[in-house]
């Protein structure tokens, strides 16, 4: 492809572990975000609430939003986002957690 040609859409990845080391905290971050958010209809703030009480990888996934990873990068706007948390157990020196682990296979930056 030519310069011409190029898409103008980029999917971005980006994988990220995160310590918690304040559950409480975390938990009542989420849930005051989750109490001002207006627009949430009361059956899913009900269950979102609960959600977020249960796991706290659920709370983390109430407060992180993609759009504020890329609304202030210039000449861009976020098209399209999805995202999940889950809890893991993680070494650093396990192979698995090689932070340079795809660079083989995917070499596109």
């Amino acid at each position: 492809m030519t310069g011409d040609e190029t898409s103008r859409f980029v999917r971005l990845k980006v994988e990220m572990v995160v310590e918690v080391g304040d559950a409480e905290k975390l938990t009542a971050a989420a849930l005051g975000h989750i109490a001002e958010d207006e627009q949430m209809p009361a059956e899913e703030r009900a269950h979102a609430e609960a959600a977020v009480q249960e796991d706290v990888a659920e709370a983390l996934a109430y407060l992180v939003d993609p759009f504020d990873l890329v609304s202030q990068v210039p000449g861009t706007e976020l098209t399209q986002a999805s995202w999940s948390s889950e809890s893991v157990d993680y070494d650093p020196d396990a192979p698995e957690w090689d932070p340079d682990e795809d660079d083989d296979e995917d070499d596109d930056v």
